[in-house]
């Protein structure tokens, strides 16, 4: 199971989360905040430290942060978005930076919500 652990405050992450799912035409995604029950057991138990800054995937067993996180969710995605899987070809310091300065503003840029949002019936079996 791939599974993506985001910032459920967060206005972009949780649009970002809608997004992904409109665009995982094969169930290869799971999603959980990582502010949930869930997300921070998975945390725990798989020493991953979150500070809500980044997107996590874990795929496979291996845990993905950052544009890296990004490279790997666009392979696993159908359509236009599957594009981002070429941003791979920046340096990671550069993909990562650009990353930073987004993620660090984005409260300020999308705003920020009280608590978690809750999935819609429809997408309900994609979140854990």
């Amino acid at each position: 199971m791939n599974i993506v652990l985001f910032d459920g405050v967060c206005n972009l992450c949780n649009s970002t989360v809608l997004f992904l799912i409109k665009y995982d035409k094969n169930n290869n995604l799971h999603f959980a905040a990582q502010q949930s029950i869930y997300g921070k057991n998975l945390m725990q138990q798989t020493n991953i430290a979150g500070d809500n800054k980044s997107v996590i995937l874990i795929k496979e067993g291996n845990v993905f942060y950052k544009s890296d996180a990004i490279i790997e969710i666009a392979k696993l995605i159908k359509g236009w978005p599957r594009i981002l899987k070429y941003s791979g070809i920046f340096p990671k310091g550069f993909r990562n930076a650009v990353y930073d300065l987004i993620a660090n503003n984005r409260y300020l840029l999308f705003g920020k919500r009280d608590s978690c949002s809750v999935p819609s019936e429809i997408n309900m079996k994609k979140f854990l």
